[in-house]
């Protein structure tokens, strides 16, 4: 069989969106859930246009909310695919809000998405690999194995089995908490 390879551009996606009073929370700001929404649907995008099958959400990692986003604003959404494994795909999503008015444009979050593709039976489908054409591709890449390692490494330490509760006490020991169960043994 033979290895195919796309370029990121042939599958970054860009779209901008009105917000509406619908889409706020209590205090008037665009609620979160809805933003995140619209990040699943954009990755989700991107990743079968790369991919050329349907796409799950397999995780999202580490969403920061940096800026609010106001009513009216108009929030833009970048996706580009960071990593190609054999089945999944890490999508980096960039939000961007722009008042209309004032033309200001801030950066609300990002966020990476991993997405597997799958085939019309719901088995995993092998995936193009991606051709990196820039200093930062590579770097993006490389950032998306090494967050991979780090979360086998820390599901692998916080695993029931694994977890050795006297490595973290000293560390407790400086958090808002109060450990009560140790004191009735």
């Amino acid at each position: 069989m033979e290895i195919k390879f796309k370029r990121k551009r042939d599958s970054q996606l860009e779209m901008t969106q009105l917000m509406l009073p619908s889409h706020s929370n209590f205090s008037g700001k665009i609620h979160g859930g809805y933003i995140l929404n619209l990040m699943d649907q954009i990755a989700f995008a991107c990743a079968s246009k790369h991919s050329e099958y349907y796409c799950v959400t397999a995780s999202v990692n580490k969403v920061n909310f940096l800026n609010p986003i106001e009513v009216g604003e108009l929030v833009t959404l970048k996706a580009s695919i960071n990593y190609t494994g054999n089945s999944s795909m890490v999508v980096g999503v960039r939000v961007e809000s722009e008042n209309i008015q004032t033309k200001t444009v801030k950066h609300s979050n990002s966020s990476y998405f991993t997405m597997v593709a799958k085939d019309k039976d719901g088995n995993k489908a092998v995936v193009p690999g991606i051709i990196l054409e820039s200093e930062n591709d590579v770097r993006l890449f490389a950032r998306s194995v090494r967050r991979k390692e780090q979360a086998k490494t820390r599901d692998k330490n916080f695993h029931s089995k694994h977890f050795v509760i006297e490595e973290h006490l000293e560390v407790l020991q400086t958090q808002n908490t109060k450990i009560d169960f140790l004191d009735n043994e």
